[in-house]
């Protein structure tokens, strides 16, 4: 009971925790304490595996700040690695049903192990009303805004949350903890949203910086790298296979014609755990 496994996705890490294993409710106080990176386990937050009645297995994904996301392209390698590495299932490809979407998992086994994981992680949208942004109803694509004093280009979208990506040609000038937090809670997004700078290799490279939106500065998001890779090819920046460069790694991403997205990249376990009684009489005080 109250047992717990700790993993990243290009260091981006996650605690997945069975609801069926843990012996209180998670609330957002809760949350906040386990995530914390000096009292509790500390992490980026939380996947919780939940029952689903629309896919083989339902899944909850907490930030540290206690809110909850749609998706998580990270969280999603993580937890599928979880589910196989851990005895929850025995095949290689499986559906996942988040708060986003379903997505459909494709695993690739080497020595009774998960290695690398393909994840079609839902249909993007550019149309303002399905991200959410505030105004007309249009495609958020190459629109300025103003932000903290400075005129921003902007392609807004949705892989089942919401993503702001900024076109830049030098990402050293860019001071992500100024404009990352000012972007996100934009009143333009009346949900906060997801925030990458992006600076275009070639053709089938991009190189980017994050602000995930309830986390802060990561380094490394999936959901964020396939929101480049897409607003990218929109932009007629590159093709329709990417490799996405952050500062914990390199995904692979295909933009199907149809705007279907397919995510490929690792996701590694660091430790096994167990909240102690000592933590869970501080954690339900």
């Amino acid at each position: 009971m109250n047992e717990f496994v700790k993993s990243h996705g290009l260091g981006n890490d996650y605690i997945v925790m069975d609801s069926g294993n843990i012996s209180f409710e998670l609330t957002p106080e809760r949350i906040r304490l386990i995530c914390d990176r000096h009292f509790g386990v500390g992490s980026d937050g939380i996947l919780l595996l939940v029952p689903s009645e629309n896919a083989d297995f339902g899944l909850r994904i907490f930030n540290p700040d206690g809110s909850e996301a749609e998706k998580s392209g990270n969280g999603i390698r993580i937890f599928s690695k979880f589910l196989y590495d851990h005895g929850y299932t025995n095949k290689s490809s499986f559906s996942v049903e988040t708060i986003g979407g379903n997505v459909e998992v494709e695993l690739v086994i080497i020595d009774g192990k998960v290695s690398q994981v393909s994840v079609m992680m839902g249909y993007v949208t550019f149309m303002s009303d399905r991200i959410p942004v505030l105004g007309d109803p249009r495609e958020v694509v190459g629109e300025r805004i103003y932000v903290d004093g400075e005129e921003l280009l902007i392609t807004a979208l949705s892989i089942g949350n919401p993503h702001c990506v900024v076109f830049v040609e030098d990402l050293g000038s860019i001071d992500i903890g100024r404009l990352g937090p000012a972007i996100e809670n934009h009143p333009l997004f009346p949900r906060r949203t997801n925030v990458q700078f992006a600076k275009v290799l070639s053709k089938d490279e991009v190189e980017v910086e994050i602000w995930e939106r309830g986390v802060g500065e990561t380094l490394a998001s999936g959901s964020s790298a396939c929101a480049v890779a897409s607003a990218a090819l929109k932009n007629g920046l590159v093709d329709n296979r990417v490799t996405v460069k952050m500062k914990g790694g390199s995904l692979l991403v295909e933009v199907k014609d149809d705007w279907a997205v397919w995510m490929s990249g690792p996701a590694s376990e660091v430790y096994e755990g167990k909240l102690s009684d000592e933590f869970l009489e501080e954690l339900c005080r």
